[in-house]
């Protein structure tokens, strides 16, 4: 399985949205109660300076945590979870990359159309429409924390072209780059 490169803000993000999508690819570990679970799990949000998180069991057991008894992180669920993990995982890693579905498909040895309807029956969605979300994501934070410009964003993230990338960003945020982006900088004037 691969290893995903995601920051700890973007975990605690995902856990703090329950996103079911990340769940076998880290786990969440409660230093102050010994528990770790899944990035779905519904259970009361830890504070995040006791967060640490995990890329598998073995190491998060291996740090002393026990499997949390409501998201039982430690069962899988899907006989498929596996190369969806595999296909996240690579979606993450590659999201900068143009990736088109064969691409995908060749990575887990699959067909495109398996692939694709497997992932959707086990996530809801397309690999493709799942890579748009990473990709905004990503894009959300570089606005949030860098300077670029909102065309230096839409390269950095993947997209292909621009009009693609402000479709993509106000369908999945209700607004374009610089309104998202005014909106934070009035936010922290704010607070």
């Amino acid at each position: 399985m691969n290893t995903i490169h995601l920051s700890f803000e973007e975990m605690w993000d995902k856990i703090m949205t329950c996103d079911r999508m990340y769940d076998g690819l880290f786990y969440t570990a409660v230093k102050t109660t010994k528990i770790y679970c899944r990035p779905s799990c519904r259970s009361r949000k830890p504070k995040m300076k006791n967060v640490e998180f995990f890329q598998d069991i073995q190491q998060v057991e291996k740090a002393g945590y026990r499997a949390c008894k409501r998201c039982k992180p430690e069962v899988e669920h899907s006989p498929h979870i596996e190369v969806v993990k595999n296909v996240i995982g690579f979606l993450v890693n590659n999201y900068k990359q143009k990736l088109e579905l064969q691409d995908i498909a060749n990575h887990v040895g699959l067909s495109p159309y398996y692939l694709e309807r497997l992932f959707k029956e086990e996530t809801g969605e397309t690999p493709r429409s799942y890579l748009e979300k990473i990709r905004i994501d990503k894009a959300v934070y570089l606005l949030k924390n860098t300077s670029l410009s909102n065309l230096e964003v839409c390269y950095e993230t993947g997209f292909q072209s621009s009009s693609n990338f402000y479709k993509v960003f106000r369908c999945l945020q209700n607004c374009s780059p610089s309104e998202y982006r005014k909106q934070k900088d009035k936010d922290e004037l704010d607070g």
